[in-house]
């Protein structure tokens, strides 16, 4: 379930003339038995709304006073999020023939035409208070207080997110925290204004309005306006002539491609976007690419496995992303592990519908091609997503079968490509020439039948300078270090990060140094170990001047790395073993 909270304004939207109709509230309970929570968002005070409304029990929360006042039904608790007008703003205004005047826990109101009263009387009490208008009602509030911060403030009470949220109003106050949910619906007597800026323009006004709105939620979780919704698409990178997107929500996304060709800069963007449009993620990382994150809570690493019940705790809140790193976790246990973790995350979403993005590195490590997962673990609807692996081949069918996108790179990408239609049991397809260029890829939609376009993503700054501050100052395994050996074996001096192979190659002899220039060992390691094609590239370029001496190929693939990674000038240091 994608939605699991309705927000409704009341009068004009819920309400006609105060009064909330029969079959209205019998919508509304339907909506309640279907598991998800009601808000009201209104502007009216609290005993008002009592006074007129008498089955506000209903609703787990109500936001009043414009956003100044919560409150919840099923405890009698209200939470005041801001200071009441001074009580000189209310006389002066009486004495300034205000009338209609209503004074609430934080809300000043009046009515119309006595708005710029009310803005001279701010101004001349040098006060730090602003006016929200409600077609005729003129309502003084708080800086900073609208139903949207009334909204959000109680979204976390509840533990839930905006991104699981549809709003629902008809007037100028509306607009705020219709732009805070998820989806957004006016009724037909809504204003045209807001009508331009939501989701969906219900036929119905009023009650009859949320009503036919509810009756779609119920139904299919608003299924078919997915496609439709552009709100919070996640821009991924560009096309020739346009902007490459992925939906909020969908079927799974798999990135396929080998070591080297570009899944990582992709998997980076869609993580990127994912964190710009404040969803959140839980990501597992089998080999501790992601270990240094910024942005999310990380947990695990080589010395200890990550705890599941801690991750489940940190995700409670809906404002924290996790990292589980599984290098601690043998390569032959990672699958029981996963299997454990996504049982406990099927539940939360469940739930809470989060977290909104499941990613799976190296998702061989925990979804191997040979795995027959329990239907309850992966349900047919299993929703969001992203897969990252060398070749469709190394998953399992069941998984395949739910993929909605997939993603190619690499300079194999049509025999990649015809491997998942294959096993897929969809017809081979061939891609247009010419092939990829360094940094495009392919991007499929399997669900329809479009030909894959071809695209480049949109670099990371974030994984940039993660990728920058690794491979320079880290320390890389012993199996991906670099060592400077020499022609006959003699060295066997290790640098294990960009800043050591820096500081070893400036002392290096004549003789190791091009041994290993012309075996091409500098451009495959920069390659295959550090992940970056580009400087890989470069120092090959290098490597095939036969012209240059020692010294100056030694100065040009030093001031290249120099460049890269290291940001302050490099002094020479001393490094033990090194000559």
């Amino acid at each position: 379930m994608r939605y699991h909270i309705l927000a409704t304004d009341y009068d004009g939207t819920l309400a006609h003339d105060g009064v909330v109709a029969r079959e209205t509230m019998s919508a509304l309970h339907r909506l309640a038995d279907s598991g998800r929570k009601l808000v009201l968002v209104t502007g009216r005070e609290l005993p008002a709304l009592k006074a007129i409304f008498s089955e506000i029990s209903l609703f787990d929360w109500v936001v009043a006073e414009n956003g100044g006042l919560l409150y919840e039904p099923s405890t009698d608790k209200e939470i005041l999020l801001g200071e009441p007008a001074p009580l000189q703003f209310v006389e002066t205004l009486t004495q300034r023939g205000v009338g209609g005047i209503s004074v609430g826990r934080c809300v000043v109101a009046t009515w119309s035409p006595y708005e710029n009263i009310v803005l001279d009387t701010i101004r001349d009490l040098g006060l730090e208070l602003h006016v929200v208008f409600n077609k005729g009602a003129v309502m003084v509030l708080p800086p900073g207080t609208n139903k949207a911060t009334g909204l959000q403030r109680v979204l976390l009470e509840m533990g839930l997110s905006p991104h699981n949220a549809i709003g629902v109003g008809d007037a100028e106050n509306d607009h705020a925290f219709l732009k805070v949910c998820e989806f957004s619906a006016a009724t037909a007597n809504a204003l045209p204004a807001l009508k331009d800026t939501v989701d969906l323009v219900l036929q119905g006004d009023h009650g009859s309005g949320v009503t036919e709105l509810i009756d779609q939620i119920v139904e299919n979780d608003l299924r078919d306006f997915h496609a439709t919704t552009r709100k919070h698409r996640l821009l991924i990178g560009s096309s020739e002539t346009n902007e490459v997107c992925l939906p909020s929500f969908g079927g799974p996304v798999i990135i396929c491609g080998p070591s080297g060709s570009g899944k990582s800069t992709l998997a980076n963007r869609i993580v990127d976007t994912i964190m710009e449009n404040e969803y959140q993620f839980c990501l597992v990382d089998p080999e501790g690419d992601f270990e240094s994150f910024e942005g999310a809570i990380v947990l695990g690493g080589p010395n200890a496995a990550p705890q599941i019940a801690e991750a489940m705790h940190a995700l409670e809140k809906p404002t924290s992303n996790v990292v589980l790193c599984l290098t601690g976790i043998p390569i032959p246990d990672r699958p029981t592990f996963f299997l454990q973790l996504l049982g406990q995350l099927n539940q939360l979403r469940t739930k809470t519908g989060r977290p909104h993005w499941l990613i799976l590195d190296e998702s061989h490590h925990l979804l191997p091609a040979n795995w027959q997962p329990p239907t309850e673990l992966l349900p047919s609807d299993w929703t969001n997503v992203v897969l990252i692996t060398v070749n469709a081949s190394s998953l399992p069918l069941a998984v395949l079968q739910r993929v909605e996108v997939m993603a190619i790179v690499g300079q194999d990408a049509e025999i990649t490509l015809n491997d998942f239609a294959n096993a897929v049991g969809r017809k081979s397809l061939q891609l247009p020439p010419p092939h990829l260029e360094t940094g495009e890829m392919w991007l499929w939609n399997t669900t329809d039948s479009t030909s894959p376009i071809r695209f480049r993503a949109l670099k990371s700054d974030r994984e940039h300078s993660r990728h920058r501050r690794k491979y320079a100052e880290g320390q890389l395994a012993p199996e991906k270090s670099f060592y400077f050996r020499g022609p006959n074996g003699a060295l066997n001096l290790r640098a294990q990060n960009l800043i050591l192979f820096y500081q070893i190659a400036e002392g290096i002899d004549d003789g190791t140094w091009n041994y290993h220039l012309k075996r091409k060992d500098f451009s495959r390691w920069l390659h295959d170990c550090i992940h970056d094609e580009n400087l890989a590239t470069e120092v090959e370029l290098v490597a095939s001047q036969t012209e240059l001496s020692v010294a100056e190929s030694k100065a040009l693939i030093l001031a290249a790395i120099q460049r890269d990674y290291i940001l302050l000038p490099t002094s020479r240091m001393s490094v033990p073993g090194a000559m």
